[in-house]
């Protein structure tokens, strides 16, 4: 039988399309379940009314809608999209996501030039109070507590070249200054190749003080986690230890130390706390790893009513020289620490501050970051962290916390059921053997028991 190859012919857009052509979708069970979510506290009214101000009553195009716009910022922290174009072209692209942001197949999803310009004029405050109002869904069901807060921090790569950085002063890039320097100590005329043998033979020192970013003032150079030198931010989240949700977090340069910043991140997560549960709250417990020790902050934390539990670096013999302030509080959380609390204490906060990290950059897509500027930077952490407690919230109501969880949530069931079947037959065919002395006695609870082994783990009605 002879068959013609079959070819691609040009496809002849058409004119009208009736509605019950368009293609169709189920939705996806996540994001379908936050938007009932969303529903049932008023979550569009809320940031409708917070909103308010940055929108006009008339004028120029219609503007992306604040619920349309929080929630596809949510897209890109549950689905781990690490730019705005990312987050643009994937709702485009997906018809579950626009049934996520309410947008019809005939109308078109905002690109991310509509995403920029809306977060650049919609203040730091506002993508706050859409932080705080998640903190209030906690506070409602039960999960923050905010009683004992773990501290820890983690940079973040910034969205600079370190080989762009420039003098503060003399505003030179780093090869002119460095040929400079090799010019006045005697090397004529030098080539790259003698550049690169003139600063590997030299001492060398970035220093923040002296260097910065043209593009980026607040990104410094800083060593990250796998050991390498990039310009950099510091992000410091307080956990609370009971539910593991963000209570609060600070943004600052990547070459202050913990010791600088520890004050600013307490207090951002009690006003949180106070914010979310509409009163005065009590001074919550604080847990930190040894790099947050110091006397100042030992003698601060006591002052502030605070009761600390940070481990103490090996300084040797100390000699307080009459500072017995101190001297009494280094001596309290030394205490503290060693006891059977504090090392339990301590333990939590490794698994609990390193997971909010792993959730709101690693997988949350801002390992990296694709803005400039803290101010920008503020804006979408305060929605990832949001997404995170979120992602609290629906394990706590539905059981799954986040959209690929759900992936193997079928095969699982099918792979259960034929757990639960095998275990059946065996229980019948347990049933149909000739009876021994134990199943003389225990006929029925035998058969179960050889059906149902305890070292295998399975169980009847756990699948």
């Amino acid at each position: 039988m002879d068959m013609s190859m079959g070819r691609c012919e040009a496809q002849q857009k058409k004119l009208w399309i009736a509605s019950d052509a368009l293609p169709l979708s189920d939705g996806h069970p996540f994001f379908d379940r936050l938007n009932l979510l969303f529903e049932k506290t008023d979550f569009d009214s809320f940031v409708e009314s917070a909103c308010a101000q940055f929108y006009a009553d008339r004028m120029g195009r219609p503007s992306l809608a604040p619920g349309r716009y929080f929630r596809m910022l949510l897209i890109g922290f549950f689905l781990c999209l690490d730019s705005e174009r990312r987050i643009a072209w994937t709702v485009n692209d997906s018809i579950s996501l626009r049934r996520f942001l309410r947008i019809s197949l005939d109308q078109r999803t905002p690109d991310h030039s509509t995403l920029s310009k809306t977060r650049r004029r919609i203040d730091v405050e506002t993508h706050q109070s859409v932080f705080q109002w998640v903190m209030r869904r906690l506070v409602d069901v039960g999960l923050l507590q905010g009683k004992t807060l773990a501290i820890d921090a983690t940079t973040l790569e910034a969205n600079a070249a370190i080989r762009n950085v420039v003098r503060r002063d003399t505003k030179e890039g780093y090869e002119a200054w460095l040929r400079r320097l090799a010019e006045a100590s005697g090397v004529e005329t030098p080539t790259r190749e003698a550049l690169w043998r003139f600063d590997r033979g030299r001492k060398k020192k970035m220093s923040n003080k002296e260097w910065e970013h043209p593009h980026d003032p607040d990104a410094r150079v800083a060593k990250m986690k796998d050991g390498r030198v990039r310009m950099a931010h510091k992000v410091e989240h307080a956990v609370d230890l009971d539910s593991g949700a963000v209570a609060g977090f600070t943004l600052a340069p990547a070459d202050q130390g913990d010791t600088k910043t520890l004050g600013g991140t307490l207090a951002a997560a009690e006003e949180g706390l106070e914010a979310a549960a509409g009163e005065v709250v009590e001074k919550p417990e604080v847990v930190a790893d040894r790099g947050y020790h110091s006397d100042a902050t030992m003698t601060e934390l006591v002052a502030s009513g605070h009761r600390s539990y940070v481990p103490e670096p090996q300084r040797g013999r100390r000699h307080w020289g009459g500072r017995h302030e101190a001297q009494a509080a280094v001596y309290a959380n030394r205490r503290r620490v060693r006891g059977a609390r504090g090392k339990r204490l301590s333990r939590l906060r490794s698994e609990k501050v390193e997971r909010s990290f792993a959730h709101c950059y690693d997988t949350g897509g801002m390992r990296r970051a694709h803005l400039r500027g803290h101010n920008n930077l503020m804006k979408r952490l305060f929605v990832q962290c949001a997404g995170f407690n979120l992602s609290i919230l629906m394990r706590k109501v539905w059981g799954v916390g986040k959209p690929r969880v759900l992936q193997g949530r079928r095969s699982t069931r099918i792979s259960g059921l034929e757990l639960a079947l095998s275990g059946l037959r065996r229980l019948f065919a347990g049933l149909q053997r000739p009876p021994n002395a134990i199943h003389r006695v225990f006929p029925v609870q035998a058969a179960v028991a050889a059906a149902f082994p305890y070292d295998t783990g399975i169980y009847p009605g756990r699948c």
